[in-house]
């Protein structure tokens, strides 16, 4: 997963928090406004909530374990090959040293 796409998923987890929040704002500014069909759509909208609450935290779930084997991974990787990594690591250091002696 690119940078761009799980900060757009980032992003798009932020705003569905705030909607969630907003419409639990809502259901319970509403808890005592009478009628019969409002009480029927407050409970959709809380039965609604409820699944939304569940998906999100499965989604986040899964980011967080998707970014564990990515550190396993990577941490596998430095161990096996540790001195290709010093390499890269030197090889990147010495370009951006380069790159801010120029200014």
């Amino acid at each position: 997963m690119s940078i761009v796409d799980q900060l757009n998923r980032e992003s798009l987890v932020n705003e569905f928090k705030a909607v969630v929040s907003d419409t639990e704002a809502l259901v319970k500014a509403t808890a005592n406004t009478g009628g019969e069909k409002v009480a029927e759509l407050r409970s959709k909208a809380e039965e609604s909530l409820r699944i939304a609450k569940i998906k999100l935290a499965d989604s986040q779930a899964e980011a967080i374990a998707r970014a564990k084997a990515a550190v396993k991974a990577g941490d596998a990787y430095v161990h096996e090959h540790p001195w290709r990594t010093i390499g890269l690591a030197t090889s990147i250091g010495v370009v951006i040293g380069l790159l801010i002696g120029r200014r």
